[in-house]
């Protein structure tokens, strides 16, 4: 199975290539350290990924699926990787702009595309996983993108039904990892009905849920993994 965006020990994507191997899965993952390096966060100083990709270049959905092919089809595709640079509608760039829609949804469209292609027809249990985020104002090339990247994931559920391929996305909320302010941090828990801030574990949890066959019932879902978080 293949998942992307695990670029830093501390995120999401990280948390969840953990936890599938501890299921016992055979986890490869792609991640882009140039994307960490030039947030505040900034990279780590080993290599987390199997494969480095810039999701930006359209060319490397495909050229990955290429690189992993191995005669046996990946049957898991859980994706993670984002760009998201905090602009709003004034101060928002074309090129910021163009450039999370590009990661944030073309990349999404063109990685289900390379999955289930390499997908055999009659077989049964294929599983797609995608985070998202309902971040609007003062963050708009992000959360206008990762709602591209809903209608995408959910159009797959229907039109790769044919596959056997199930399709949900996952909004964590608010996940502590390194990048929340004192303020932001109270923010969050003065919203939540849970006396805590979301972990990449607590994401982690649902999608092996998903992928398992006890989840293979739940398709073509958005699913709110956040504690009750009050918007």
């Amino acid at each position: 199975m293949l998942v992307t965006g695990v670029g830093r020990r501390a995120g999401i994507g990280a948390a969840i290539a953990d936890r599938l191997r501890a299921d016992g899965l055979s986890v490869v993952t792609a991640g882009w350290r140039g994307y960490d390096a030039r947030m505040p966060w900034g990279a780590d100083d080993a290599v987390l990924a199997d494969h480095e990709v810039d999701f930006a270049d359209p060319a490397a959905p495909e050229a990955l699926f290429a690189a992993l092919a191995t005669g046996e089809p990946i049957a898991r595709l859980v994706m993670c990787h984002c760009e998201s640079v905090d602009s709003d509608i004034r101060s928002t760039s074309v090129e910021s702009f163009d450039r999370h829609f590009a990661v944030n949804a073309r990349s999404i469209w063109l990685l289900i595309k390379a999955f289930a292609a390499q997908f055999p027809a009659g077989v049964s249990g294929g599983r797609i996983v995608a985070i998202t985020s309902d971040h609007t104002a003062f963050n708009l090339p992000y959360g206008a993108s990762k709602g591209a990247l809903d209608r995408i994931v959910l159009a797959s559920a229907v039109e790769l039904a044919d596959l056997g391929i199930t399709a949900n996305v996952i909004n964590p909320g608010a996940n502590d990892t390194g990048w929340m302010s004192d303020l932001v941090r109270a923010d969050v828990l003065a919203r939540n009905l849970q006396p805590r801030i979301g972990t990449p574990t607590d994401t982690a949890d649902l999608v092996s849920f998903l992928l398992s066959p006890q989840g293979g019932w739940i398709n073509g879902q958005l699913l709110f993994s956040d504690g009750g978080l009050r918007r």
